[in-house]
């Protein structure tokens, strides 16, 4: 048994008290994951940003909003676990000022200043032991092989999974799962249930039943 760290949905970043910045994840991808890793006997803590769908009973949730905090929930989930999951879609951008109070329209438009959000797969994968791996998701909309590897490299990834952009919110997905040496493991599409009983399958078989 793995004991499984898996980061789901999206986060917010605010502008004010009721304006933030987010995007399309639904965390389905993230539940399809849970539910595929507990059908193989592993302990599974999914942190998840803001999401209408329910996670498996068996996993323990921890619910967050920022990516800071989903940042920090999962450095210290990590710390105990074998392995991470990073299939969030977590805000990379966030307002240099919060405002206080309710931004009001003035006829003039909005500026906004916007710096980058830390990088929780890099941050992670620099923090791992010889005995962790940590599995990242690459979505992108152009180049998708090259950005993946790419990222892999960059975010000390023992393995990747490149999906595009409409797999956003959506009932279906088509990946492709490649190895920390660039070999492509395979291609998987269907229902996120299905891709993701394959990725934990490569995972499985590469990651978890490797030899120390």
């Amino acid at each position: 048994m793995a004991r499984i760290v898996i980061t789901s949905g999206p986060t917010r970043q605010y502008l004010d008290p009721v304006r933030y910045l987010t995007n399309g994840s639904s965390g389905r991808m993230g539940v399809a994951l849970a539910q595929a890793a507990l059908d193989l006997g592993h302990s599974i803590t999914v942190v998840s940003g803001p999401v209408a769908v329910s996670y498996p009973s068996a996993a323990s949730v921890i619910e967050v909003t920022t990516t800071q905090e989903m940042l920090e929930a999962t450095r210290i989930a990590f710390h105990s676990a074998d392995g991470l999951i990073g299939a969030a879609a977590p805000c990379d951008y966030m307002p240099r000022h919060i405002e206080k109070h309710k931004l009001s329209k003035t006829g003039d438009g909005l500026h906004l200043s916007l710096i980058e959000t830390p990088d929780i797969v890099a941050t992670i994968g620099l923090l791992k032991l010889a005995s962790q791996w940590v599995v990242g998701f690459a979505l992108e909309t152009e180049d998708m092989r090259f950005r993946a590897i790419v990222k892999m490299s960059r975010k000390s990834c023992d393995m990747m999974v490149s999906n595009s952009a409409e797999a956003m919110n959506a009932d279906n997905n088509s990946v492709e799962v490649i190895l920390r040496d660039g070999t492509i493991l395979g291609s998987l599409t269907g229902h996120k249930s299905e891709v993701a009983r394959g990725i934990l399958s490569h995972i499985q078989q590469q990651l978890i039943d490797r030899p120390i």
